[in-house]
């Protein structure tokens, strides 16, 4: 198969892992690094490379001609980011959010279809075999499911500059509530119908506009709720931080990740996507209303680190471009996902329930 030629825009966190992933598999080759400060410099040591470095994204398209562009900057950028790509001729792929509004989004789904380009938005837990066993596994607990998820953060350090960095933009329910929104939805099968919220604004490192501290509560058109929880900063408490856990009529399936749960985690990337293994309840009783059942435990044997999660998601790109796979789906559901979060964002600054 033909070599894609990428250029990686933004190269911190996320933006550093593709780019490890490019590196390193068959089939793509470098052919620049974007970024405004120092971190392309880093980067491009961290890899032992030489790749061209740029300032500027618009120069950097105009001088590599790339094929696919992944951007991984923050979201207020993503819509004109992804729209120069497609114009310029090139696939993207692009961190989530995939856009700052509902209205940016579409746009940059609609100049997808329009310049035939393919669209790979970063929703990493849909390349991890854990979470899909997970999902699979709480679609037989019956309806209505409960779903119960958090990603507190007690970030500092390097960690509170991004989360602040962040908060420039939006609120910790709308960065990381897409991620759990959307797994949900492929949980539940059915259709959101309202929302509710609740948010705090703990420090002044905050926008007085914006919150470090949220809730959000989904209600689905089947009788299934589901909260997802997140809070970013240095006073976030370190208990309880990490529960991702659903039941149903039937029982109920958890994560259990000891190491990702363990003190000091909270603000690792590493971590918030490790699994471990998987509890399975089944509520079945006899005459004494006591248990038929053991509980059963889903050792993951395919748990895929940070890193390779990064490199399955970029062999995905790569197949979409090379096998020309149709992505309407899940271009769809990066919008869905993203609705539903800002519906959540707008209950919690009108203190009122949202009908989607």
């Amino acid at each position: 198969m033909k070599v894609i030629k990428i250029l990686v825009v933004g190269c911190g966190n996320m933006g550093a892992s593709h780019a490890k992933a490019y590196h390193d598999l068959d089939g793509f080759e470098i052919v620049g690094l974007v970024a405004r400060g120092g971190s392309k410099y880093k980067l491009n040591q961290e890899l032992g490379a030489a790749y061209p470095l740029f300032d500027s994204y618009e120069e950097a398209l105009l001088q590599t001609s790339p094929e696919a562009v992944c951007i991984a900057t923050y979201p207020d950028t993503h819509r004109d980011y992804a729209i120069k790509a497609f114009e310029s001729g090139a696939h993207v792929f692009i961190e989530k959010p995939l856009a700052e509004d509902v209205a940016s989004a579409q746009e940059v789904v609609d100049a997808a279809v329009r310049y035939n380009k393919k669209l790979v938005v970063g929703y990493i837990l849909r390349y991890h075999p854990s979470w899909m066993k997970f999902i699979e596994l709480s679609k037989t607990m019956g309806k209505p499911l409960v779903m119960r998820m958090n990603l507190n953060q007690q970030s500092h350090g390097y960690m509170w500059d991004v989360h602040r960095n962040l908060m420039s933009n939006l609120s910790p329910i709308v960065d990381c509530g897409v991620h759990y929104i959307d797994v949900m939805c492929q949980m539940v099968g059915a259709k959101p119908v309202r929302v509710s919220a609740i948010g705090a604004r703990l420090t002044a490192d905050v926008p007085d506009w914006n919150y470090n501290y949220g809730q959000l509560q989904l209600h689905f058109e089947d009788g299934s709720v589901g909260w997802y929880e997140a809070g970013w900063g240095p006073m976030v408490s370190q208990n309880a931080f990490f529960v991702k856990d659903v039941f149903g009529p039937k029982g109920s399936v958890s994560i259990v990740a000891d190491k990702a749960g363990n003190e000091g985690k909270s603000d690792s990337v590493a971590a918030h996507t490790q699994t471990e293994s998987l509890r399975v309840h089944y509520a079945d009783l006899d005459m004494n209303n006591e248990f038929i059942k053991q509980d059963e435990w889903v050792d993951l044997s395919d748990e895929p680190d940070h890193q390779e999660l990064c490199n399955r998601e970029q062999r995905f790109f790569q197949e979409a471009i090379w096998n020309d796979l149709d992505l309407s789906t899940s271009m769809a559901d990066a919008i869905n996902s993203l609705h539903i979060a800002l519906a959540c964002d707008e209950a919690v600054k009108t203190k009122k329930m949202i009908v989607l």
